[in-house]
């Protein structure tokens, strides 16, 4: 399975700028890529106090654009996400679009960053993320600062993700973390941690780049820098069967205690 993650420079207040780029990203990719992936907010950036007038409401235009976008590409999308405005609600909002341009898959971000305020712009989300399938692949998304508590990514793997996709606008202050947490998820669930981060700035804060993919043993496969651009990385689903087979970590899990 080949992935392509646009490591993106988000226009901040935008979205018709994000939604141009995005389509010519689309246009350019190869024929050979089975899955690509956006980064987190991309329709916006983290412009929170104005989100009000620029989410996207339930997903009017961004939805069906993407799904015209995946069935003429014959491509699956994971499309990041977006403001996501329903009602009086804003909701930081995944999406998955298979090939066939249906979207199959939804996710409103569970945890919001204290540091950016988020609870005061945003709504959380009230269901955990769920595993979808992509060509017969279980899979599951979460968000930015989602990475911070294993549970989440715990619980996709114990549903049999073999790969957890991470869109984020994660800043260049804190990438260290960034790199550490996802590697610590990829060894101890044994998955494929495929991150899609922002580049540039909002306002004061500046993004830090570094999309990578973290093997399930932890090995770092691909990783991008602090440019704009792109990562394509070949997924190995039987080098990841022989790993979890070599250390049987689910095998040992004590849910008696803990």
């Amino acid at each position: 399975m080949k992935i392509a993650l646009y490591q993106m420079h988000v226009i901040p207040g935008k979205p018709e700028e994000n939604m141009r780029k995005i389509s010519q990203w689309f246009d350019q990719l190869s024929e050979e890529i089975d899955i690509a992936v956006l980064p987190e907010m991309w329709n916006t950036s983290y412009r929170l106090s104005d989100l009000n007038q620029l989410a996207d409401e339930e997903g009017n235009v961004i939805i069906p654009f993407l799904k015209k976008k995946a069935k003429a590409l014959n491509k699956h999308i994971i499309a990041g996400s977006i403001a996501y405005k329903k009602g009086d609600e804003i909701y930081n909002r995944a999406l998955v679009i298979n090939k066939e341009g249906n979207c199959i898959n939804t996710y409103d971000k569970a945890h919001l960053v204290p540091m950016l305020n988020e609870h005061h712009f945003l709504t959380s989300g009230e269901k955990k993320s769920t595993v979808y399938q992509l060509d017969e692949i279980e899979m599951g998304t979460i968000i930015c600062y989602d990475l911070r508590f294993p549970e989440l990514s715990r619980s996709l793997a114990l549903e049999d993700a073999k790969v957890i996709f991470v869109p984020a606008q994660w800043p260049k202050s804190r990438i260290d973390h960034w790199k550490a947490l996802l590697r610590a998820r990829a060894i101890e669930n044994q998955v494929y941690m495929i991150a899609c981060n922002s580049v540039g700035y909002c306002d004061e804060s500046e993004f830090g780049g570094n999309s990578l993919v973290y093997g399930p043993d932890g090995s770092l496969i691909d990783n991008l820098y602090y440019d704009e651009g792109t990562l394509i990385v070949d997924l190995d689903f039987d080098a990841q069967e022989q790993i979890r087979e070599a250390i049987p970590i689910f095998n040992s899990l004590r849910t008696d205690l803990y």
